[in-house]
């Protein structure tokens, strides 16, 4: 019988093996984005998954691959596009204005990045318009963002002659070698990731005043070929100017100044003054409960995933008590309607977290009898079972506040109208404004999901993997019932510690490097390791029992605090 295997010259075609089952065929070595360009998609690609590794369109196909178009409506691909076009107006507005300096601070929830001009004042409505057009030249001209690997000390030598060492700070501590720079119109930057290949991509930005700065406004993942309509945030906005403050104080106005900082053996000052920053606000607030206590009879604390509200709850509740106020912790995840009776989500499973899920008739009236003295059974669900069952009996004094803790506490129609005016809004997030350096955001999404991945590791026994595979879903709750109310709260607490990456690292590293390759978990997996490559890490045993911190870290001594009752 003839031998059906034998060795062949390599053929000068490849075939791309898509997910619809749709084969593409093309030259050897042409790059995957001219691949793409053949076939429709829902929207435009931005990059694509290469036999699991994520690669940029530019990148050359050489052998026979399984590829996965990466749009604007996944998380890759809208990072691939905002850091692409952060890069734009970084290299516009350098040529607009050489003797100013552009800081891309943090995110809103409307869809965009809020921006800093130092050096000079304000951009006028003018300047804006006239900046956004040329951005508008650029991508119309469709110039391409070339990409090159240059030796370390290539890349520090050159951001020092440009006057840039928030970047040659950061640059010291790196381990490898080389450093990937992209360069536009001959001027050269270093990004955390991937970019598309060129300026033609970038069509939907906008450049809106917002506060002493503006914000670059880009697509959603939901509407990617569109913008939002654009709403203001003063609340959001005092916040992360608050933290810019505290960051001001401490000294530490990126990642570099931290682990410079860490390295000279400051990090128990750096930790005890970040810490002191938190209890200073958290006393702020117990005295606007307190100024308002014959009225705040609910204090309702919401934030997304891993904003540390449990512990800053209970932070909170000793503060009051020293102030000689006893609030009463009330369960919201109690109120959950029996799993039968629980509304289905788009995927046809509970939607535990839409509002629907609550028995809101039930905590109305709970909430009305508690405030007025009466004495109330309260409900326990049972997340085994799917069903609730009693709890204990209780009965507060007159003006004893409650305090209830959940993702609806700012949203209108958790409470009735008539309590309305009884309650007391906190909103809580872990709002980053440490950046890597001027232009590399530390997204506030980011280290959340690295201290969800902590804590589940250690409290629920889920793998780095489970984590990352449950967090989109997540983030859609997030987005559909909390963001849009964030400005409906009374007070912001911003739970950021400038420490924390640096105290996170050493324990999130080992549990991504867990994830099986291949999966889309692997590449979210990678791209948080390249991130954290930046920190120097911080002793653990520098980080307070009482901090945030500890309610991801392990160690909080406030993780079963409840208010003592003399009986």
């Amino acid at each position: 019988m003839k031998n059906k295997f034998q060795l062949v010259q390599p053929r000068n075609e490849v075939e791309l093996h898509l997910p619809d089952g749709r084969v593409i065929a093309g030259p050897r070595g042409a790059a995957v984005g001219d691949f793409l360009s053949v076939v429709e998609h829902d929207s435009q690609p931005v990059g694509a998954v290469i036999n699991g590794d994520l690669r940029e369109l530019t990148f050359p196909v050489g052998m026979d691959s399984r590829v996965t178009p990466i749009t604007m409506s996944s998380p890759d691909g809208t990072r691939i596009y905002r850091r692409s076009l952060t890069f734009l107006l970084e290299m516009v507005f350098a040529d607009m204005f050489p003797l100013a300096t552009l800081f891309i601070d943090h995110s809103v929830a409307t869809g965009g990045f809020y921006c800093e001009v130092k050096g000079r004042e304000p951009l006028s409505v003018s300047e804006l318009g006239v900046l956004k057009v040329l951005m508008q030249k650029f991508v119309k001209d469709d110039l391409p963002f070339t990409r090159k690997e240059v030796p370390l000390k290539e890349a520090m030598d050159y951001f020092l002659a440009r006057g840039e060492e928030d970047k040659v700070q950061l640059l010291k501590y790196r381990k490898k070698a080389y450093l990937t720079l992209y360069s536009l119109n001959e001027r050269m930057d270093y990004h955390h990731g991937y970019m598309v290949p060129s300026t033609g991509y970038l069509r939907w930005f906008d450049l809106v005043p917002a506060g002493d700065g503006f914000t670059l406004l880009y697509p959603s993942r939901r509407n990617p070929n569109e913008l939002s309509p654009t709403t203001e945030y003063p609340k959001l906005l005092a916040t992360f100017l608050q933290y810019g403050g505290w960051l001001e104080k401490l000294g530490i106005s990126n990642v570099g100044a931290l682990n410079q900082a860490i390295e000279a053996g400051h990090g128990d000052e750096i930790v005890m003054v970040s810490e002191a920053f938190h209890e200073q606000r958290l006393s702020q607030i117990a005295g606007q409960v307190a100024e308002r206590i014959d009225r705040a009879h609910v204090i309702l604390v919401s934030g997304p995933s891993s904003a540390g509200k449990t512990t800053f709850s209970r932070r909170l509740t000793v503060q009051l008590l020293a102030l000689g106020i006893s609030p009463f912790p009330l369960e919201l995840d109690n109120y959950f309607l029996s799993r039968d009776q629980t509304p289905l989500g788009e995927d046809g499973k509970p939607d535990f977290e839409a509002l629907e899920a609550l028995d809101l008739a039930l905590l109305a009236d709970h909430l009305q009898k508690l405030i007025h003295g009466d004495e109330v059974q309260l409900p326990r669900y049972n997340f085994k079972t799917g069903l609730r069952e009693a709890g204990e009996v209780i009965c507060l004094t007159r003006g004893q506040p409650i305090i209830l803790e959940g993702i609806h506490g700012l949203d209108p129609r958790l409470i009735p109208d008539s309590l309305s005016g009884e309650a007391f809004r906190i909103y809580i997030s872990a709002l980053t404004q440490l950046n890597l350096d001027r232009h590399n955001r530390v997204s506030t999404t980011d280290t959340r999901l690295l201290r969800r991945t902590v804590r589940d590791a250690r409290e629920r026994g889920y793998t780095a993997m489970q984590t990352i595979s449950r967090w989109e879903s997540v983030r859609r709750g997030e987005a559909k019932y909390i963001f849009p109310n964030q400005e409906n709260a009374d007070v912001m607490f911003n739970s950021a510690l400038v420490y924390e990456m640096a105290a996170l690292k050493s324990l999130a590293e080992p549990l991504l490097r867990q994830v099986q390759y291949g999966t889309p978990e692997h590449i979210e997996a990678k791209r948080l390791l390249a991130f954290l490559e930046w920190f120097v890490p911080l002793d653990l045993n520098l980080v307070p029992e009482t901090s945030i911190m500890r309610e991801f870290l392990g160690g909080s001594i406030l993780k079963d605090f409840t208010v003592w009752k003399n009986k």
